[in-house]
């Protein structure tokens, strides 16, 4: 069984990467609603919420868990795989192949103010972009318009252009989505944005990775949902961002 921790709805789009390239093998998402967004809370809120997640996750039987929070992987996930003994992987910006894929010179990174303020962050930039002009910006009006189910539309272009100006203007024509939330409006970014701009995220690169480990539990093809906002909003968001996908959706109470 595989388990997957989120702030809120923006793990659904690493969890149809991975329903796609592992379509049986039972999954569990937990949407933390009721905490989002990870983004500007304290490394100790962060952590300590991440592990009461994980927690309930091995309760369930969880053999693998995905961080699909960029914020919680910087933050949290040295410290959960310290602590528990099954695999556990990451989200990270895709800062080597934005490298690798530019031609200007110049990249775009839009992610979460936890994931730029991060040390391992500025080591992967370090490591693959020094020779680069990078340019960032946290997003977080881009994990509120996710979360609200607005994916198009005046608001959202509006923020479209707030985030991205100064790297359309300094020539970027490489931008990495750093938030799994930001998939969802990477229709409104290539509608809104040069033709040669083009977009980096690591969904489909994590589903790989999970499959790539041997999971002991029989094969199925059910997939459990758990916010710990409101069920009822939170079934008609995923209903809305991943449409294809069959799964229950239940309220999990934590303080």
């Amino acid at each position: 069984m595989i388990g997957i921790i989120d702030s809120g709805v923006g793990g659904l789009s690493v969890l149809r990467e991975i329903r796609a390239q592992i379509p049986d093998q039972a999954i569990i998402y937990i949407g933390d609603n009721a905490w989002c967004p990870y983004g500007n809370k304290s490394y100790d809120e962060i952590r300590e919420r991440t592990f009461a997640l994980t927690d309930f996750l091995i309760d369930r039987g969880a053999e693998i868990i995905v961080v699909a929070c960029n914020s919680a992987t910087i933050v949290a996930i040295g410290a959960l795989r310290a602590h528990y003994p099954l695999p556990f992987i990451g989200m990270e910006p895709g800062v080597k192949p934005a490298a690798a894929l530019t031609r200007t010179g110049t990249i775009g990174i839009l992610a979460t103010e936890a994931s730029l303020a991060g040390e391992k962050f500025h080591h992967l930039v370090a490591k693959h972009a020094r020779d680069l002009h990078v340019i960032t910006r946290p997003c977080p009006r881009f994990v509120e318009l996710v979360e609200a189910g607005i994916l198009s539309g005046q608001n959202v272009e509006a923020a479209i252009d707030e985030y991205t100006s100064d790297m359309i203007t300094a020539d970027a024509d490489v931008i990495i989505l750093g938030c799994s939330h930001y998939p969802f409006l990477r229709p409104a970014l290539e509608n809104r944005l040069p033709d040669q701009v083009r977009f980096v995220d690591t969904g489909a690169a994590i589903a790989r990775r999970v499959k790539q480990h041997l999971l002991t539990t029989p094969p199925h093809s059910s997939t459990e949902i758990f916010t710990t906002g409101p069920s009822q909003n939170f079934s008609r968001l995923v209903e809305l961002l991943t449409p294809s996908l069959k799964a229950t959706c239940s309220h999990l109470p934590l303080p």
